[in-house]
């Protein structure tokens, strides 16, 4: 049996297979949950996409995802159809639906939408886009901390494919994903243009040095929501927190090192390239930025 673990793991759940889910204005069941083949998102990977978790009945940072999804529908020129505010009584229909009230994850997901015609051309997709929201009963349960391994593949240049996109053309990051996989690591740890230590394949990534925490400049990462917000509760609660290009060999000295991201919020690591991070456990640093997060996302639920 493999001993890989990933930061997307959680508990086995049977109601998931029971969900109902957001299908274009419509709420199905799991079973008739299902797109054309000529659906953009299917044939080219022409979408975007969000990430959301449900916190005592709040879905955390709500308007930081809305924000997110829409400039990133603009940045490709897809009219999703709906405004934020219709959007989000969408996801509200479907939780209800569901009758989630907290540890549940939210896939929301809008594409081109049915091409006429099985090519590239934008033009083809002529019927309006495709709105996707999965919503699953989600407790994360990742059962050490995440072992990395530094893979040949970068997250690059803006004028190729701009890595803050959340894109549906996740193949790059799959191809991070199997490399350090076959490497005998759970995720790949993955530079940017000039060498410097960016990102992981599907996760947002600090090092903490002598009690400084330490993460990319951002300007070649996926702008994660939970970044930003564990960068403002460093700043907020007195922790040397800092954007800056480093490389691999500072990597490798860090007392600690963790992941971010809306479903896992800060996941330790525990080796990088086989090396040892730390103790190989949490670290007292991730253990405060933790609990820091856990406050504001309490806090936020309770403003809602």
């Amino acid at each position: 049996m493999s001993d890989h673990v990933t930061t997307h793991q959680a508990e086995e759940d049977a109601r998931n297979e029971e969900i109902l889910i957001f299908l274009n204005g419509r709420i199905v069941p799991k079973a008739e949950a299902v797109v054309s083949v000529y659906d953009s998102g299917f044939m080219l990977g022409d979408g975007v996409w969000e990430g959301l978790r449900l916190y005592d009945g709040h879905w955390a940072f709500l308007d930081e995802h809305m924000d997110r999804l829409f400039e990133a529908a603009k940045a490709i020129d897809l009219d999703i159809g709906m405004t934020p505010a219709s959007m989000v009584q969408a996801l509200e229909e479907t939780r209800v639906a569901n009758d989630m009230t907290t540890d549940a994850h939210a896939r929301l997901m809008v594409t081109r939408g049915v091409k006429s015609r099985p090519f590239q051309h934008p033009g083809l997709s002529q019927k309006g886009p495709t709105v996707t929201i999965i919503m699953e009963h989600s407790r994360p349960s990742i059962p050490r901390p995440i072992r990395l391994a530094t893979v040949p593949h970068i997250r690059g240049l803006p004028m190729t494919q701009d890595p803050k996109l959340n894109s549906h053309s996740k193949l790059n990051c799959i191809l991070a994903c199997i490399a350090a996989e076959k490497a005998g690591a759970d995720e790949g740890l993955m530079l940017d243009v000039n060498g410097f230590v960016n990102t992981t394949n599907a996760c947002n990534f600090f090092i903490v040095r002598k009690g400084e925490v330490w993460t990319s400049t951002g300007d070649y990462c996926m702008n994660g929501i939970t970044r930003q917000k564990v960068i403002d509760v460093c700043r907020a609660d007195g922790i040397p927190v800092f954007e800056r290009n480093y490389s691999l060999v500072d990597t490798y000295g860090a007392d600690e090192a963790f992941l971010t991201g809306t479903f896992g919020a800060q996941t330790p690591v525990s080796e990088i390239d086989g090396r040892p991070i730390g103790s190989g456990e949490m670290g007292p640093m991730t253990e405060r930025i933790r609990a820091l997060y856990k406050a504001l996302v309490e806090d936020s639920a309770a403003r809602a």
